[in-house]
């Protein structure tokens, strides 16, 4: 299963083969003066041997290298930390203290500084790509964690390189919960895995002094085939669900006839009536043919005829009878 690499994003990434230089203005300043003065002793030195002043050409040049000596431990050793900066410096390979903001001063050919801390929040990408589900279903996973550094002191001397460390423990807490979750409670319950991978997460980063604020599942990739299965299964659920409300509705309408056949049982007139509503309402808002059963006029007591509406809505009473013979042929009117 390929692994797509975290992308971490923040300012001033230091990795253990590289060092970013951090200068400030102020350490310019300051290194830039004694360079000048030095150059304007090294001018004055070098005019004095031209022309035959050796003594106080070389006091000269020598002043120029104090100079310029002073320059360069001005330019390696004073330095300014901003204000979410934590720099580790360590006194002959020991550590020494973590500086805090603001200025401070390397003692010369004795203290080193060993890393530059951010402590501001930082963001990681975290990419999982085909990775099974507890039923081996293959999803590709894509989240966010926000982390920051607590403690400078941790994060120097007990990792290597603790980013690393930190975004690829955070890659293998998720794959491995993907592996212990099926898929159902996968999408439905993103913040319950959200709570679970952080406390896994900061459970292995809290010896290096990294502690996670959040991590955020924003998106879960499922295969095609798999959705077009899901979304006809969640159709014929909503089928389902909707011939079982028809049947109970059909239930309630049936006790509701019930209940109203028994008053009119014994109450002919009240049925009269009803059945000549019902046929008067068809009428008017159909407009149309209508066509009543036999056996539906005698039980709401119309007698025994056959109710006929066309267009205009009119009701003709038309009983069978026998016409004239003409030519052989006989006719029949209803």
């Amino acid at each position: 299963m390929p692994v797509m690499p975290i992308v971490t994003s923040g300012s001033r990434r230091i990795g253990a083969a590289q060092q970013e230089v951090h200068m400030h203005p102020f350490t310019v300043l300051w290194g830039v003066v004694p360079s000048i003065i030095a150059a304007v002793f090294f001018v004055l030195g070098v005019i004095k041997l031209d022309v035959g002043e050796y003594v106080l050409g070389f006091t000269y040049l020598v002043i120029f290298l104090v100079f310029l000596g002073l320059g360069l431990i001005i330019f390696n050793c004073l330095k300014v930390a901003d204000q979410w900066d934590r720099v580790i410096t360590l006194r002959y390979g020991r550590f020494k203290a973590v500086q805090q903001p603001g200025i401070f001063w390397l003692t010369p050919f004795v203290d080193t500084i060993a890393k530059w801390i951010d402590t501001r929040v930082m963001t990681a990408d975290l990419l999982a790509e085909e990775t099974l589900t507890k039923d081996t279903v293959p999803v590709d996973v894509d989240a966010v964690m926000f982390w920051l550094v607590y403690d400078a002191k941790k994060a120097a001397l007990e990792v290597e390189n603790f980013e690393n460390a930190v975004t690829w423990a955070a890659q293998t807490a998720l794959r491995d919960l993907i592996g212990k979750t099926e898929l159902a409670d996968l999408l439905v319950g993103r913040e319950e895995l959200d709570a679970k991978l952080q406390e896994i997460i900061d459970e292995r980063t809290e010896p290096w002094g990294v502690s996670v604020r959040s991590v955020e599942i924003r998106e879960i990739k499922i295969p095609k085939d798999l959705q077009d299965t899901m979304s006809r299964q969640a159709q014929a659920e909503r089928e389902r669900q909707a011939r079982v409300i028809l049947g109970e509705s059909e239930k309630q309408i049936a006790a509701s006839f019930a209940e109203a056949a028994k008053e009119y049982v014994n109450n002919p007139t009240a049925l009269h009536l009803r059945a000549m509503n019902m046929l008067f309402e068809g009428l008017k808002e159909k407009g149309s043919l209508m066509i009543v059963p036999s056996s539906a006029i005698d039980s709401m007591n119309l007698g025994g005829m056959v109710g006929l509406a066309a267009g205009g809505g009119v009701l003709e009473q038309i009983t069978q009878h026998q016409g004239e013979k003409t030519e052989g042929k006989s006719d029949s009117v209803v």
